[in-house]
């Protein structure tokens, strides 16, 4: 959403979402300043160690593929790929296809 990125603070989205943004904002730009103040302002709009958890663990890893694509030289796939992708994902998540069962031997 645009606004998000214009102010979050100003974002059409709940308190616990901007409380998350900022958050993920400071771990971005100033990773060894984050302290447990910062998860206690989570914690008080409501988000779980558990989600604090996987929000960190997803900034790392996004960190880790920009600098890994960065590195190595892997180049980005044409828009109409990233829009087709969007696609197959909102319908289908993850996975191409469902899984079968296995057959049963007669």
């Amino acid at each position: 959403m645009k606004a998000v990125l214009e102010d979050v603070g100003s974002a059409p989205i709940s308190d616990a979402e901007k409380a998350l943004f900022v958050f993920v904002d400071k771990l971005n730009l100033e990773s060894a300043q984050v302290r447990q103040e910062d998860i206690d302002r989570l914690k008080a709009v409501g988000w779980t160690d558990e989600a604090i958890y996987d929000a960190i663990s997803v900034c790392a890893l996004f960190n880790f593929y920009n600098r890994w694509i960065d590195g190595t030289g892997v180049q980005a796939m044409p828009a109409e790929m990233y829009h087709r992708n969007g696609h197959r994902l909102a319908q289908g998540g993850y996975v191409d296809s469902p899984l079968q069962p296995a057959k049963e031997k007669k």
